[in-house]
């Protein structure tokens, strides 16, 4: 970040980062105050859940998988 952007964070358009945010590769720091780069509240972006622009928090992804009965399956199969 150049020096120039570092008033727009001061300026009160930004909102300080929220403990949940430790460790996120968005954070910049600017006259002793840390905030994201990216989100203007990132208090908000943690409301409903995970932020989704965080970069230190791995999600996890589940699937589950359906049983097909194979005789069903060929029997719609032939009736296409």
């Amino acid at each position: 970040m150049a020096a120039t952007d570092t008033p727009i964070y001061t300026s009160g358009m930004f909102n300080p980062i929220i403990e949940k945010c430790d460790g996120c590769n968005r954070i910049i720091e600017a006259e002793s105050a840390k905030y994201c780069k990216t989100y203007t509240s990132p208090e908000a972006k943690w409301r409903l859940g995970l932020c989704n622009f965080a970069t230190h928090i791995k999600r996890e992804i589940t699937t589950t998988s359906v049983k097909i009965n194979p005789i069903k399956a060929s029997k719609r199969a032939m009736g296409k």
